[in-house]
């Protein structure tokens, strides 16, 4: 193999390597937005858009404020995801409903994932 060859492999290399990147960056974007969208949509009415949960249906249905570092202490991924999911009740009655059918695992995983970044 010649320097030339060299060259040009390594070119192509890169090429690839950013276009690739490229692929990913777009991909996480679009996942971030997806999580945003999401957010708005289905928790801020309760939750509010900043997690504290201050908004008047949060109130009425006694919503925990995300934002707090010692309640997401005691908060396992797996027990939000299961809440997401299959909603929960307190006494026999709805205090959030389930999103199963309207969420996709990831989806669900991406909120999770979004209330973490909340704790301050």
């Amino acid at each position: 193999m010649n320097l030339q060859d060299s060259s040009r492999r390594n070119a192509i290399a890169r090429s690839l390597l950013s276009g690739v990147a490229a692929v990913s960056l777009l991909a996480s974007s679009a996942m971030a937005a997806d999580v945003a969208e999401n957010w708005a949509k289905n928790c801020a009415s309760c939750h509010g858009k900043d997690g504290r949960g201050q908004t008047k249906a949060g109130k009425m249905a006694g919503t925990k404020d995300m934002t707090d570092a010692a309640y997401q202490a005691g908060l396992k991924d797996e027990k939000m995801f299961a809440s997401v999911k299959d909603g929960l009740k307190d006494k026999g009655k709805d205090v959030m409903k389930p999103f199963a059918a309207k969420l996709t695992d990831d989806e669900i995983k991406a909120l999770v994932a979004h209330v973490r970044t909340l704790k301050k």
